[in-house]
């Protein structure tokens, strides 16, 4: 796992990918996503990256910073899609 933030967001983003493209979704079908951060310090960061894949379709959002995540990770990012 990478150290800096934004590799580990980047990478995050990129694994949900290929999780949709497995079930046959796209980011578009996105209609929920929750961010988990170690640090909300980190916010503008993660609303950078994750705004590259959401452009026009803006599924609805929350996010928190939590006390520790799993693999002492940085950000984890959970989403609902629907066709």
């Amino acid at each position: 796992m990478p150290e800096e933030f934004a590799e580990q967001a980047a990478l995050v983003m990129k694994n949900i990918g290929f999780i949709l493209d497995e079930a046959g979704f796209e980011f578009n079908d996105i209609v929920k996503t929750t961010i988990f951060l170690s640090s909300m310090n980190d916010f503008n960061v993660i609303n950078e990256i994750y705004g590259a894949y959401f452009t026009e379709h803006k599924p609805a959002r929350s996010c928190f910073e939590v006390g520790r995540l799993p693999k002492d990770a940085k950000v984890e990012i959970e989403v609902i899609a629907e066709k």
